[in-house]
Order: C-alpha cells, then sequence, then structure tokens
C-alpha cells in the first residue's frame, strides 16, 4: 500500500490499510469470512496518469504486498510496453484492485473473485482522489462492470473486442480500455483472439505512452 504523502492520500490509504471488514462483518455473516489475515494492496496516486484496475492479488503479491509481482505482471508489462521502473511509478501509474485483499482459492487451486465488500466501501472514495486519471485499464470481469456499467457485455470476451465502441463512448469522460486478465491461464484465449496483440495492443500502447510520456 503506497502513495506520497503530499498525494493527501495518505489518510485514506491509512484507513484502508487498517481495513478489516472481510473479516470481521462480511458480507453474508460469519460463515463468509475471509479466512485468512486481510493484506490491503493498493497504490494510490493523485499524480499518475494511468489507472490499472485489476482484480484481487493473487497469492504471490498477497506475500509481497506489492502488485502484480508475478508472472501475470510481467505480462502486463509487456501489454503495456512499460519496464518494472515504470510500472512502480505513482507518477505514472496507479494500481487500484477491485479487490484489496488475497481472496483466497477455489476447489480448483484458482482465485476466487473478488470479496464483495471492498468496493463498496473504497472505491468510490479512491477515484474521487484521483481526478487526474486520463486513461482506465479495466481488466477483467469485476473492473469493466464498475467502471462500464451497461456498456459492459455479458462476456469479457465481448466486452474486449468491443474496445473501440468502449473508448468512443467513454472519451469525452476518462476513456476506459477493457482488458482481459493478463494470467498466463488465459494464453489460450490469446491465442484464439489473435486480433488482441493485433489490434488493441498497439492503440493501448500508444495511449500509455502518450499518457506518461
Amino acid at each position: 500500500m503506497s502513495a506520497p504523502d503530499e498525494d493527501g492520500l495518505g489518510p485514506l490509504l491509512a484507513r484502508i490499510s487498517a481495513c478489516r471488514i472481510c473479516r470481521d462483518a462480511p458480507l453474508g455473516g460469519p460463515g463468509r469470512a475471509l479466512p485468512h489475515e486481510p493484506r490491503p494492496v493498493c497504490v494510490a496516486s493523485a499524480r499518475a496518469p494511468v489507472l490499472i484496475a485489476g482484480q484481487a492479488p493473487g497469492t504471490r503479491v498477497h506475500a509481497s504486498g506489492r502488485p502484480f509481482t508475478d508472472p501475470s505482471g510481467d505480462r502486463l508489462r509487456d501489454w503495456l510496453g512499460v519496464d518494472a521502473a515504470a510500472f512502480y511509478d505513482p507518477d505514472k501509474f496507479a494500481i487500484v484492485p477491485m479487490g484489496f485483499c488475497f481472496p483466497g482459492l477455489d476447489a480448483k487451486g484458482g482465485d476466487l473473485p473478488p470479496r464483495r465488500e471492498c468496493a463498496p466501501a473504497w472505491r468510490g472514495q479512491v477515484m474521487e482522489a484521483m481526478p487526474q486519471v486520463r486513461l482506465v485499464l479495466a481488466i477483467g470481469l469485476y473492473a469493466q462492470a464498475w467502471h462500464l456499467g451497461k456498456l459492459r457485455h455479458k462476456s469479457v470476451t465481448d466486452t474486449v473486442a468491443d474496445w473501440r465502441a468502449v473508448l468512443a463512448a467513454t472519451e469525452a469522460g476518462t476513456p476506459v480500455m477493457p482488458m482481459p486478465h493478463p494470467s498466463w491461464r488465459n494464453s489460450g484465449w490469446l491465442k484464439r483472439n489473435p486480433w488482441f496483440e493485433a489490434e488493441l495492443l498497439p492503440e493501448l500502447r500508444r495511449r500509455v505512452y502518450d499518457a506518461i510520456g
């Protein structure tokens, strides 16, 4: 969890860091509590022009306390055309997932969805504190649902495939670029949808470059 004190985000991030609602007051009652100690991960900035809106930390990020310190992060940085130094520079990127804490694993070993308590409690406040954002990268179903509303299609594939229309519809405010999750589990998806790398990625890199200089 990080943001320079001069951003004015310090008090908000301190409250987020101390948040334990998914453990102590979970939606659905005590049986729905997060089964481990929460460790919120959020990089907010009042200067970064690009917001990366992901899903929730995985096991490696839960251990490191730093977002995208895993193979998904390597792929995402390649998609963006930036190195780690730029990626973790709060003057360039804010990284604010839909759920700040690792939600646990399902029966098949995959990550559970972001906790339902997190976004209603915090996301509006964080977004209000970052009015300078010029580009939102909405990664995955939950980020697209929050940032796109009725512009989102039923599937992530359909939403990402409609990226040109989504950009056009959001251009007057803060442009939103819908993206799949960079997980290596999605390698098959990338092979089935070659337009993503051939058409969307060049536009993504151009916009990121224009935004961060």
